[in-house]
């Protein structure tokens, strides 16, 4: 997908919707203490490093992304920030470089999606978050069978166990985990229904968010 229509998407209703919720639920994860610096691993066109700095009143924010179209086109509507190219297994920073670092989908596609982690690890300082397609939803169901559909081929789901493992063995503490986008349609009834599928089930949402604290 070029990294126009990317962009254009999250700015049509449903995009925006479900952006929305899934920068909030990042953001509530991670907690951020104003003035922080954040790296965003697998930043695509930079869209959730853009939204989630602007909430956080990020002290810096860096995005990198093995992509060279989308860290061009990043860089070019974010001059605030920092945009770079990197392979999120061999990330260029020095070990304790930022406060926060996020990765939002980016280690679905990632085959080695350990190191990548061990990486944002390294680079972390206080704590690191994790967005993941969650297959134990109806977004699954729609699109993540037999290989993927559309922007959803070759990802990898995870399940909330998935997820707990992932951090499994390094050395973190208190793993928090929540779903959201429990329809992903999102049209009215999914809008009015999220907050009480929630509640009913809330290992289910598409959107598994997840942060861990670095010791």
């Amino acid at each position: 997908m070029q990294p126009e229509h990317y962009d254009a998407w999250y700015a049509s209703r449903r995009g925006a919707w479900i952006g929305g919720i899934e920068c909030r639920l990042l953001e509530a994860l991670l907690a951020p203490r104003g003035g922080e610096t954040l790296l965003d691993v697998g930043c695509g066109t930079g869209y959730f490093t853009r939204r989630l700095a602007q909430a956080m009143h990020a002290g810096f924010a860096t995005g990198t992304d093995i992509d060279c179209a989308s860290v061009r086109y990043a860089a070019r509507h974010d001059p605030g920030a920092a945009y770079a190219l990197a392979d999120a297994r061999r990330l260029p920073f020095a070990d304790k470089s930022f406060d926060l670092v996020v990765s939002v989908t980016a280690l679905c596609f990632v085959e080695e999606a350990q190191t990548a982690l061990s990486e944002m690890l390294r680079v972390a300082r206080r704590r690191v978050a994790l967005g993941l397609l969650n297959r134990h939803s109806l977004l699954w169901l729609e699109k993540g069978r037999h290989g993927g559909h559309g922007a959803y081929r070759g990802a990898r789901w995870h399940t909330p166990a998935d997820v707990r493992n992932l951090f499994s063995g390094y050395p973190v503490r208190e793993v928090s985990l929540r779903t959201a986008v429990m329809l992903p349609g999102g049209g009215v009834v999914a809008r009015a229904l999220e907050g009480s599928l929630r509640r009913l089930a809330p290992a289910c949402g598409a959107f598994i968010a997840a942060a861990a604290d670095v010791r």
